[in-house]
């Protein structure tokens, strides 16, 4: 499963946003900016984030947006969410009215003979950006020796 940039740049932005203190709100020039990102894109990823109800936006000369809610509360499967849709591992794989995802494959969208590994790969996925906060991220974005963390890491 590939996510597109619009969740690589949205989680961008709202650690931008969530490196503020709270209130002052951050202006998307700011952010596109920092982050190197082009603004118009970063424009309409800020309008499904509001939509998502994860940032709340403010006008004037002072204007900008900030986070709906803390940081601590915004988990990364909403911000997927808000920002991809449903996450699906497969394209045969599609929403229902009760927000599941089910397998296009046969009659019944269940006669599909690698619908449980999909559906367990879907929601092993799912189980992850649930336990990540927006918190998590600004933390480890503002601790010292990233790099190396991450270098040490990978080995």
């Amino acid at each position: 499963m590939i996510f597109t940039t619009k969740a690589e740049y949205g989680v961008r932005l709202l650690i931008q946003l969530g490196r503020v203190e709270s209130g002052h709100p951050v202006s998307l020039k700011a952010v596109a900016e920092a982050e190197s990102l082009p603004l118009a894109y970063c424009e309409r990823i800020a309008a499904l984030l509001k939509k998502g109800g994860l940032v709340a936006a403010t006008r004037g000369a002072h204007g900008g947006y900030v986070l709906a809610k803390p940081a601590d509360e915004i988990t990364m499967d909403q911000v997927v969410l808000a920002l991809e849709g449903a996450i699906a591992p497969m394209d045969c794989f599609l929403d229902d009215v009760d927000g599941r995802v089910l397998c296009s494959h046969g009659e019944d969208g269940g006669a599909c003979a690698t619908r449980l590994l999909w559906t367990r790969v879907q929601m092993g996925v799912i189980r992850s950006l649930q336990r990540t906060t927006l918190a998590e991220l600004v933390e480890f974005d503002t601790r010292p020796g990233i790099a190396a963390d991450l270098t040490t890491s990978q080995t």
